[in-house]
Order: structure tokens, then sequence, then C-alpha cells
């Protein structure tokens, strides 16, 4: 049917080796493979985003051919101000990676000579241990208050907040010091400190702690704290403000950064169960390690509920983990969760990820409860993209500047 020279040609066109395109990712080389669980995604590329692809950016809408943006490759953003958006965050995130380094040794060397300070104005002439109970961050320095207020009493409306923003805030501290104060100054069970894995970028990029209010089976509460992003971590600030987001079946968009360091799997997103990483113990998943650390101390204590808490990324973190174990159907958890209290947490997800959240986390009963400061910028955050893709929901409990209450209720059109 065809001339023989053609049909010769043919056939070395088919045998001749097809040349794979490989993408390089510094932080735990993830490609696009990775992904390969959502249906939508757009995740920005910092690591390897040229002038050639910023320029790009800014006057082509085909974004899928961008080496700066991973998404489909059909995927186009003809609105000049979205893409403006994304170039400047693009510019930011490169800066802060840049800096990361020095940020973090700088950090180190202001928070070492403000704790031998401490320790001389305390009559401590010893050099300050960053693993001792005694040495504090930078959030702890400045604010120095650790201690429950006990004239709230735990039967108290105002008991499970009050609780939580101590909790919020002693986790950005170390473990023996968060272990000193649950334990000497709240005269409670700690059950454990959290350092978890990132699969995506290869670093552990979440830490929590989990305590009980009481002691075996007659605790009433169990508390998941997530910590937020240090004050000297500039790769964490860049991911509170990267927009990248993932489009997870049922669920809707999450936001990426947040979902990678909650322990999210490459190729698989959220599966019900995975296993530790084989021959690195240390190396365990946020989400399903304290998942089922916080089951077992359900199961061990009948009356006990469950407070999850956090504060900036440590709240997103708190929602999520709810929302995930929404998601996963642990219905045994979730009837007995008492509530998620957030305190300046930045935006998750879109629409549909609020409305199963709300769906979830909210009835019969609020359970969620976001609390924000006058013109605190995290709960802006990431700030890039159209409403449908990130955006609040949930009752807000806002505080101005002369801490006057004003109730906000995020309503979902």
């Amino acid at each position: 049917r065809y001339p023989q020279q053609t049909y010769k040609r043919n056939l070395e066109t088919q045998q001749k080796p097809v040349k794979k395109r490989t993408v390089d990712w510094c932080p735990g080389s993830m490609s696009k493979l990775d992904y390969c669980f959502s249906n939508d995604y757009m995740v920005l590329r910092p690591d390897r985003a040229s002038p050639f692809d910023l320029l790009h950016l800014l006057f082509s809408p085909k974004v899928g051919r961008n080496k700066a943006v991973d998404c489909f490759t059909s995927t186009e953003i003809r609105s000049f101000p979205r893409r403006l958006a994304l170039f400047l965050n693009l510019l930011l995130q490169i800066l802060l990676l840049s800096l990361a380094g020095p940020v973090a040794a700088i950090g180190a060397a202001v928070e070492l000579a403000l704790n031998f300070v401490d320790n001389v104005l305390h009559g401590k002439m010893e050099y300050p241990d960053r693993s001792s109970a005694s040495y504090r961050s930078l959030t702890g320095l400045i604010d120095r208050r650790v201690d429950l207020d006990r004239s709230i009493a735990p039967a108290d409306s105002r008991h499970h907040a009050a609780l939580c923003v101590m909790a919020s805030k002693v986790a950005y501290e170390n473990e023996a010091f968060i272990r000193d104060v649950v334990t000497r100054r709240w005269q409670m069970e700690f059950v454990k400190f959290y350092n978890c894995w990132n699969e995506f970028e290869s670093a552990y990029t979440a830490q929590a702690f989990v305590f009980c209010d009481k002691a075996g089976p007659d605790a009433e509460l169990v508390v998941v704290a997530f910590r937020g992003t240090p004050a000297f971590d500039a790769a964490r600030w860049r991911a509170d403000l990267d927009p990248s987001w993932y489009k997870v079946p049922r669920l809707g968009r999450a936001h990426a950064a947040y979902t990678h360091a909650l322990g999210a799997q490459r190729n698989m997103g959220w599966p019900k169960w995975v296993e530790h990483i084989k021959g690195k113990p240390q190396k365990v998943y946020a989400y399903y390690t304290i998942r089922d650390a916080v089951k077992g101390l359900l199961e061990a204590s009948p009356k006990a509920r469950l407070l999850v808490t956090g504060h900036g990324s440590g709240g997103a973190l708190a929602v999520l983990f709810a929302t995930v174990m929404a998601y996963h159907r642990e219905k045994a958890v979730m009837d007995r969760l008492a509530g998620v209290y957030t305190f300046g947490q930045p935006q998750v997800g879109d629409a549909m990820l609020a409305m199963f959240a709300e769906r979830n986390l909210d009835r019969p009963k609020k359970r969620h409860f976001r609390f924000t400061y006058a013109g605190d910028p995290l709960p802006r955050l990431p700030g890039v993209g159209s409403p449908a893709h990130f955006l609040h929901f949930g009752l807000c409990l806002h505080f101005d500047v002369s801490y006057n209450l004003k109730v906000i209720i995020e309503l979902l059109l």
C-alpha cells in the first residue's frame, strides 16, 4: 500500500528513541508526576524561574508553557492583573529563597545573644543551651506569658479558647520548654512533640505537640497545637506567600504548601493510610502520625474531647488537619471534636473546600473559631489570584486595636 522508501522512513521514526523531558526541582526533586492525584493544579516554581520565564509570564497568557509555573500545558491566564500578581509573587519568593540562609544565621545569633542577656539579668552566668527548658524563641522573649488564666474555670465557655491561645503561643518553643510549661506550669499531661517530614521539600516543615488536661483514662481534653512560622525562617515565609494550589477530588482547591507540610503524598495526595518512611523511623508525616496518636488517646479516655489549634500557618495546618479527617470519614474522631481554634490563620482553600469544611466542622454546631486582630497581615495571605481560589470561611472573631470584639460570619454564595 505504501511506497518502499516511505515505509522504511516510518520504521526509522518509530525506532528512534524518544527524548524524555525531565523536570528538575531542588527540594526533593519534585516533578509534574507528583501532582497526578489532582485533576487541576497550579504550582509556582521560584527555584527554576529564569528572567525569560518571568518576562514570558508578563506578556503571554500561556502560563502552561512557562517553566516557572507547573500546571496543565493548555492552561491560560488572560487577565494581565492576575499575571502581574503572579510575577510579583514569584519575585518575592525568589528573594526570600535567596535570603533564607543568611536570615536563619542572623536569627540564630540574635536569639542566642538575647537568651544570654536574659540569663545574665536573671543572675545566671551560663551559655544558653538551645535544647534546654530555659531557652526561648524570639516570640517567647518578646511575650514571656505562659501561664493559663486561672480565673477561667474548665466549665467556662471561654476555657477552650484561653487554653488554645496559650498552646499556640508555646508551640513556637523547643520540646523541653513545651514539656516544662505543660507539666509544671499548667499541671497537665504532656504526650509528645512531633517534628514532621515534608515529602515534597525533603525537609522538616511542620511541628506540633499533643497534651491532655489529665493523665490516663480520666482525661477530658486532648489538645493538638501546631507551630506557626518562626520569625527568622524565610523559607517558611515564602511558603505562606505562595499562592500555589491543588484541586483534590471531593474536597476542592487546597493551599499547596500547607498540603505538603501536613503530609500529602507524592502521586497519591491524601490516601487514608500510609507507611512510615522505611529505614527512617524519625521521619513521620504530620497528619497521619498525629491522627493515629489522637485516635489512641481518645480510645483510652472515653470522656475526652479533641481540640486542634495553631497560630498563623499553624492555624492553617490545624483547620486542614480537621478537614482531612472529615475527608477520610474519621467519624469516631470527628464526633468528639470540641473545636478548632485558629489565630491569625491564612486562607487555605477555595469555596468548595470552605463548604466541605463548614459542612463537617460547623454542623450540628459551630466548632471552627477563627480569631483575627486589627491589621494583622497573616489572615490576608496568600493574597494572590481570584477570590475563587482562596477565601476564608466560618465564624470570625475580630478584635480591633482597642480589643473591641466584632463577630463576622463568612457567607459562601
